[in-house]
């Protein structure tokens, strides 16, 4: 990877921390980077990458900082990034919000947090809850027993502290799923997949060894059984607790899991998606008197099942005022810094149909400038069902004092981009 240095900026270009770790690129450098950044800004043509000779600055903003790598090497940068994303990532589960302010309270944690984060511009423990165990906000006392390092940053198992006992062992798994659909004026999907985390809740005892079934068509195919419904999966990623070659081998989810929460995998399913909330709209504009606003929502999904919080936002034109609403069900108001429309259903159960109209005032003098055409977008969450049908099939916990722990599953489907484009 090599990154020579880790610098952490306000958005004036002014250093406000930073860490040298290769010693190869002169720090001075930092100072090009901001004019570099507002001339390509200027330019229209920003970059993750700005070069000033042979020095590479790879940048991301979070907040009100800019946190830029330096490198004078031709470095991986997926991984500079992976790893500029899990510095946020860890101060903020440190400081709670990572801002000019944060960085300037805590110099000395952040100091510590960037020796132990990289080592000679390699990342190295990069897991909060580890760091937590011996980098901590209360005051230094000089203590030789307590000086030496946690066994879990030696150890094989980086990710989990030995010791850990539980009073009742429960494991709480949580199968997520987000539909992404683009769905074009005629209502043709345009394109829609899934995108799917499995995260853990573990409160376990000791070391335990976790085995995760799932209904996956390649085991399936493997072991001989067509049985069922099967799934699918792409771009399948791990958390590093999972043995990957035991997954090659024979597609087994192998693990000893870290303490408390965490994302155990990621997927993405890459199939034809029925939306589950569908929207018929009539936007008709009369010149220089009104818009009238006719939204239809169809819950197309099974009818045990209920989407709540659901949110349809219908855009509006920007000089538009005067808001009149009549809704079926649920609430509608009108956010004139959005010009959009937030129609609001707290329950919708699948196969029920809902309408919202709406009436807005134009001003007698045209806009002259032009108006994109922004999308509807919706919102919603439906527990206890997955579009994709993936199932988790079994749970087993390994340990050596042999104690029964008790797996709990549940499953919700939400929207992610989720977008029904309009004529008007």
């Amino acid at each position: 990877m090599s990154a020579s240095a880790i610098f952490v900026l306000d958005l004036k270009g002014k250093v406000l921390i930073c860490r040298n770790y290769k010693g190869d690129v002169n720090m001075a450098e930092i100072d090009h980077f901001l004019p570099l950044l507002m001339q390509q800004e200027e330019e229209g043509l920003l970059c993750p990458v700005l070069s000033h000779g042979n020095v590479h600055f790879m940048w991301i903003k979070h907040s009100n900082l800019y946190l830029v790598a330096t490198t004078n090497k031709n470095s991986n940068a997926s991984l500079v990034y992976s790893f500029l994303y899990k510095i946020v990532e860890v101060f903020t589960e440190y400081f709670k919000e990572l801002e000019e302010e944060s960085i300037q309270d805590n110099f000395v944690v952040v100091y510590e947090l960037l020796d132990e984060l990289m080592d000679f511009g390699f990342p190295q423990t990069t897991d909060s809850k580890i760091l937590q165990e011996y980098i901590t906000q209360e005051g230094t006392k000089l203590e030789v027993a307590k000086s030496k390092v946690p066994t879990t940053v030696t150890n094989a198992v980086s990710w989990r502290s030995e010791g850990i006992k539980y009073k009742k062992n429960e494991v709480f798994i949580d199968v997520i799923e987000s539909i992404n659909v683009l769905v074009n004026a005629n209502g043709s999907v345009m394109s829609s997949d899934i995108v799917g985390s499995i995260k853990l809740k573990t409160m376990l005892s000791g070391m335990p060894e976790l085995r995760l079934g799932l209904n996956d068509r390649v085991l399936f195919a493997l072991t001989g059984r067509d049985k069922g419904k099967t799934v699918v999966m792409e771009d399948v990623k791990f958390h590093q607790c999972v043995r990957l070659s035991r997954f090659d081998s024979d597609r087994t989810i192998s693990f000893i899991p870290p303490d408390g929460e965490s994302e155990l995998m990621s997927y993405r399913i890459n199939t034809h998606v029925k939306p589950l909330i569908w929207i018929e709209s009539v936007i008709e504009k009369f010149s220089h008197s009104r818009v009238e606003i006719m939204v239809k929502a169809k819950g197309q999904f099974k009818k045990q099942s209920v989407a709540n919080n659901v949110e349809v936002r219908v855009p509006v034109p920007s000089d538009a005022d005067s808001p009149k609403f009549k809704t079926s069900t649920g609430t509608a108001k009108y956010v004139p810094e959005k010009n959009m429309v937030v129609w609001t259903i707290k329950s919708f159960p699948g196969g029920k149909e809902f309408l919202m109209r709406a009436h807005f005032g134009l001003p007698s003098v045209e806009n002259n400038e032009l108006e994109g055409k922004p999308p509807i977008t919706v919102k919603f969450e439906i527990p206890y069902f997955t579009v994709s049908g993936i199932q988790v099939r079994y749970m087993k916990i390994i340990e050596k004092s042999g104690y029964q722990a008790l797996p709990w599953v549940r499953y919700i489907t939400q929207s992610g981009d989720y977008q029904l484009r309009t004529n008007v």
